[in-house]
């Protein structure tokens, strides 16, 4: 049955979801919180909460991808930031926590026009690596012929090519584009790839050898891609579409499974657990965790689209400060605003709903709920 409506005679666009236009359907049974689990293992390397960081410099320094991973969680490194820019970037920091929103975007530009270090890459990722967690480190598809190579060096476990959007099929005229698939096959390590929002982007990201695909497009809390492109990714449903090209990708090459990793739209403990519900395996925080009191933003948040020297897509947003990062991930919780411990709720709504591990969950029953707050 087709979801399609009529916008005018001459165009025809498809319903789509944003997580917060479903719910969770609870079942016939329900168990205790404790009997349940919410680890996730992709390639080697398992993970005892399905939370990833955002590579995000507001998000993730190396001491706060290291509190991470200490916590059982994934902190990621944009090997593009502040950190690989600059020998010490706590005073720049400072001075965009301090900035008058007026001038925000224009100074961040100029901060961010400092050449990346490839010695600063190999540095920050060995810090991560000497405290004992897994190693992950972020480049864009423009990046990533550049600085792999150090990358690797440094003794990188999963590897992340992040952009806004990202595809098998990059066409240019001016320079010879990211060829994934050999890129992939030549690596020696686990590479996630996205984002992609649809089925068909997705399949042949999959194709490509990753292990994983970051499913969004520019539906962060600190994006502006809607207002400045007019394009714009429904979280609920682009997981769902990408889900799908999961499961058939997994027929057509014969048992190979590739993570679904939701990046985008996840601010809060209802997102995270239905992100899951719809298909993902894993989802990727932003908003969620710059809200730690650890966190670099001090804060603020925003990503590498709000400082972009020609179209910034982005802003620097208050998102505040809601506890520590244990507290945000475990508790206990002092609101009741979905801030603070995202896996105790996690759990609890797969316990409500009676699973007991995440690959089940993505088969709980999901309805169309559009949700009006007051």
């Amino acid at each position: 049955m087709s979801n399609e409506i009529e916008i005018g005679r001459g165009k025809r666009g498809r319903r789509a979801y944003s997580f917060d236009d479903v719910a969770v359907v609870p079942s016939r049974r329900t168990r205790d919180p404790e009997d349940v689990s919410v680890g996730w293992q992709i390639d080697a390397y398992h993970f005892e909460v399905p939370i990833m960081a955002a590579p995000m410099d507001s998000v993730m320094s190396p001491a706060t991808a290291v509190a991470l991973g200490r916590l059982g969680g994934l902190g990621v490194l944009d090997l593009e930031g502040l950190w690989t820019r600059y020998e010490d970037p706590q005073p720049l920091l400072d001075e965009i926590a301090g900035l008058d929103p007026e001038a925000a975007t224009a100074r961040m530009q100029e901060i961010y026009a400092a050449p990346i270090k490839a010695e600063l890459i190999r540095a920050r990722l060995k810090e991560i690596r000497d405290a004992g967690v897994t190693v992950a480190g972020s480049l864009s598809p423009q990046r990533t012929q550049e600085f792999s190579a150090d990358v690797v060096a440094a003794g990188v476990d999963l590897f992340i090519i992040r952009g806004t959007t990202v595809s098998a099929e990059h066409v240019s005229s001016n320079a010879e584009p990211l060829n994934l698939k050999r890129f992939i096959y030549e690596l020696d390590v686990p590479v996630i790839v996205g984002g992609a929002s649809t089925y068909t982007a997705a399949l042949h990201l999959m194709r490509t050898g990753a292990a994983g695909v970051l499913v969004g497009f520019g539906g962060g809390a600190a994006h502006t891609t809607r207002t400045s492109l007019g394009i714009h990714a429904p979280m609920a449903t682009a997981v769902a579409d990408v889900a799908a090209a999961r499961r058939d990708y997994l027929d057509e090459s014969g048992g190979r499974y590739v993570h679904v990793i939701a990046d985008g739209g996840v601010g809060r403990s209802g997102d995270l657990v239905k992100a899951i519900a719809v298909g993902a395996d894993a989802v990727m925080v932003g908003a969620a965790l710059a809200r730690a009191e650890e966190a670099p933003g001090r804060g603020w948040h925003w990503g590498s689209e709000a400082h972009h020297p020609q179209l910034p897509r982005g802003e620097r947003v208050r998102v505040g400060s809601a506890g520590t990062l244990e507290e945000i991930l475990f508790g206990p919780g002092r609101q009741a605003d979905g801030t603070l411990n995202l896996v105790g709720a996690l759990r609890r709504a797969m316990a409500t709903t009676g699973y007991s591990d995440l690959k089940e969950f993505q088969r709980v029953e999901v309805v169309v709920s559009p949700y009006q707050p007051f």
